[in-house]
């Protein structure tokens, strides 16, 4: 009984940290679409729940190198003006987080899904027109207004939605049998 319940220990503490990496990537994803910003505190926190993760499921090099080597490839899209840097710095974060093997899934539902929120602001760009209303006081309002401004302009697309759909979709996808 002593041997299942420290046994079952490493795996409370990747449940807890999985956990704790879905809600700060949310939080990111959702100070992406309002200030188009992801603050560095929250991608070094995930690393070091990667760190936590791989040493516990003894893939820490692994996770390591994939991060690495991620962080390097999405380092050469931003130098050439395709991404933001905070975009840079999670994907290499995340690559830390997930399972090596489920870092090809992440990427592959990442891009769909920053493929069509694209196609979405393409198309909307051509809709929504430029706020003429006074600055609401409630913030939720406020949000949806600076959205409908840039928007109306072209402005930059919050690619950290992108990253959480494709994180979500690898961890859920790979939590199921």
């Amino acid at each position: 009984m002593v041997f299942s319940t420290v046994n079952s220990w490493p795996s409370a503490i990747m449940v807890a940290t999985m956990t704790a990496s879905c809600v700060i990537l949310l939080a990111a994803a959702c100070h992406d679409v309002i200030a188009r910003t992801v603050p560095n505190w929250m991608s070094v926190v995930l690393a070091g729940f990667g760190v936590i993760l791989g040493f516990l499921n003894q893939r820490l090099l692994f996770s390591l190198a994939f991060g690495a080597v991620i962080f390097v490839a999405a380092a050469v899209c931003w130098r050439r003006g395709w991404m933001g840097g905070a975009d840079v710095k999670l994907l290499g974060a995340i690559a830390i987080v997930l399972p090596p093997a489920q870092v090809a899934t992440f990427a592959v539902a990442m891009s769909i899904a920053g493929g069509v929120h694209a196609a979405i602001y393409l198309v909307a760009r051509h809709i929504v027109t430029p706020p003429h209303r006074p600055r609401p006081r409630s913030l939720l309002f406020r949000g949806l207004r600076a959205e409908q401004w840039r928007i109306s302009h072209g402005g930059p697309l919050p690619y950290a939605c992108a990253i959480a759909f494709g994180f979500f979709f690898a961890v859920f996808k790979g939590a199921t049998p």
